[in-house]
This record gives structure tokens, C-alpha cells and sequence, in this order.
């Protein structure tokens, strides 16, 4: 006894879904807290303004690729 091939589909999308937001998470998380890209120290420094940049163009990446992958 297989599964649907609708319901494997779904749940697939959504394995995939989860996988690629907890590894965007986890990178952002490891270069903006582990590397201290994400805190100004004093002042504001050229590889804090790229590390929000790159935040923010990878997010709207992010948001595209899913409203592509769901169809919304």
C-alpha cells in the first residue's frame, strides 16, 4: 500500500519547504551571530551593510521561490 500520489506530492513540497528555510535560517544565523556580521560595533561598519544587503536580497529570493514552488 502506497501512498496518493496528490498526498506525496504535498507532503514533499512541504519536506522541501521546511529543508529550505531552516538552511536559510541556520546561514543567516551562523554569518550575522557566530561571525558577528549583524552587530554594530561603535559604528557601522562596510561588511555590516553588506550582511543586511545580502540578508535582504536572499530573503525576497526566498519568498519568490516558494510563492513559485506553491503557486500562490
Amino acid at each position: 500500500m502506497g501512498m496518493e500520489d496528490e498526498t506525496k506530492e504535498l507532503l514533499l513540497k512541504i519536506i522541501n519547504t521546511v529543508s529550505i528555510v531552516l538552511i536559510w535560517m541556520i546561514a543567516n544565523v551562523y554569518i550575522g551571530i557566530y561571525k558577528g556580521f549583524a552587530f554594530f560595533e561603535n559604528k557601522a561598519r562596510l561588511t555590516n551593510y553588506i550582511y543586511y544587503a545580502g540578508f535582504l536580497i536572499t530573503l525576497v529570493a526566498l519568498f519568490i521561490y516558494l510563492k513559485r514552488k506553491w503557486k500562490l
